[in-house]
């Protein structure tokens, strides 16, 4: 170890994989805050698509003694700033930027005020919150206070009446449920919503400060989870009309209605629609199912109580947000199954199609070997009747001859001589036409 407490690597080890400080320290990345109570947390979230870390460093630097804050203090996505009164916390992450301010929470906004009012307290430059660049889609208010919780219905009475007597959610939180977590999930017009923690006062500052991070974040990903329910909703009726194009292509394939070129362009303009929805909403749909799973882990990690009378917030999560998410997930599972079916009526065709052209391909052999037998029955008689014309010639010459050789003086009868030869003048032929044939089959 140097004396700083920083790790050396000795020559007892082979070198290190470029990437090994980087992963082993991830865990150290973004610790817990410490917060001493009573406190004010204020939170909000915006998407960052579209902000550079430039401009999220130029925004900082605009808080109160940051003017050196230059862009490498941010390179690991999580920045600390104490400022006067209070400390800053900044994080980024893949999709938004996270910014939570920890303040003294005012004696008037204690547990005992009214619906307090908690804007006007905020330790920050005026309209540096409305400056953050990025779009809010989480904006909270977080009172941590001490409280008697060994009356717990009392303790959330007092809770309620801090909410403007709004309907609560509230929960016994913690391993020894020694702490009570109150919620409204009310938007209201200052763009925030109210949580509420109340706590023994022996509660450590590492405590409170988890137990702020689990409720943000619990917030947030539920927020961020409910981000692709509009697009799923939105892609309902589109999905069911595809779902019905199907059924009726798989109709006209089963009863052959249509030609198989016109079927084949139908399911091609479909598949590539569900293709085109797909790359479009998946990743949307896949981060839904991901921040669903945080959000249920930083659930169970409050180990929550029920106090009588008032449902948990774990309860009210389930009841509320399980058909939002189930509406994601089964549209998700219905583009998938609908692009598996049309690959299957994709290959259903493709069979018919190779089944026909089988089948045209054995017409047109057969047409071929019938050509082919024709063209030897018209060579066969061809070669008939070139051995009858060659041999009609041959016993014509043969003809003249013997009558001129009757003429010169021989004692000959020339009809009687060529009737004589005309067989042995056919099979001549006839032999000499067959050894022209076989050469010629002989050299193809």
């Amino acid at each position: 170890m140097s004396p700083s407490g920083n790790f050396i690597q000795r020559d007892v080890l082979p070198p290190n994989d470029p990437q090994r400080a980087l992963l082993h320290n991830v865990v150290h990345t973004r610790p817990s805050q410490r917060i001493r109570l009573p406190a004010l947390v204020v939170y909000v979230a915006v998407f960052n698509d579209g902000v550079t870390l430039e401009q999220e460093c130029e925004h900082l630097r605009r808080l109160p003694c940051q003017e050196a804050l230059v862009i490498g203090h941010l390179q690991d996505n999580f920045l600390r700033l104490r400022l006067q009164g209070c400390s800053l916390r900044w994080e980024r992450h893949t999709e938004f930027t996270s910014y939570s301010l920890v303040q003294h929470l005012p004696e008037v906004a204690q547990l005992g005020a009214a619906d307090p009012e908690l804007h006007s307290f905020l330790a920050l430059p005026e309209g540096w919150l409305a400056g953050i660049p990025g779009r809010t889609f989480a904006a909270i208010k977080l009172a941590m206070v001490h409280g008697d919780l060994n009356h717990p219905v009392e303790a959330l009475a007092l809770a309620r009446n801090w909410f403007g007597k709004n309907p609560v959610v509230a929960s016994l939180i913690g391993r020894d449920s020694n702490s009570i977590a109150v919620t409204d999930f009310m938007l209201r017009y200052s763009g925030f919503e109210r949580m509420l923690v109340i706590a023994p006062t022996e509660t450590s500052e590492s405590r409170a400060g988890r137990i702020s991070q689990r409720l943000l974040e619990l917030e947030t990903y539920r927020l961020a989870a409910l981000r692709s329910l509009p697009a799923a909703k939105q892609l309902a009726p589109e999905l069911t009309n595809a779902e019905q194009q199907l059924v009726e292509i798989t109709a006209q394939l089963e009863i052959k209605a249509a030609s198989e070129q016109e079927l084949l362009d139908r399911l091609i303009s479909l598949a590539v629609s569900i293709e085109r929805a797909n790359v479009k909403h998946m990743y949307r749909f896949a981060a839904t199912h991901a921040y669903d799973k945080i959000m249920t882990q930083r659930i169970t990690e409050l180990r929550e109580k029920a106090i009588p009378g008032t449902p948990t917030i774990g309860e009210f999560m389930g009841r509320r947000l399980s058909p939002a998410i189930a509406t994601v997930e089964a549209t998700a599972q219905r583009m998938v199954s609908l692009s598996e079916r049309i690959s299957q009526t994709s290959a259903l065709l493709r069979t018919r199609v190779d089944i026909m052209t089988e089948s045209q391909n054995q017409q047109l052999l057969e047409k071929l070997t019938r050509g082919q037998e024709l063209q030897l029955r018209l060579q066969s008689m061809v070669e008939g009747l070139s051995i009858a014309a060659i041999s009609y010639y041959v016993v014509s010459l043969l003809l003249y001859a013997a009558k001129a050789g009757k003429a010169a003086g021989l004692p000959i009868h020339p009809e009687l001589i060529t009737g004589v030869m005309i067989p042995l003048i056919l099979w001549a032929v006839w032999y000499v036409t067959r050894r022209i044939h076989d050469k010629v089959i002989k050299l193809n």
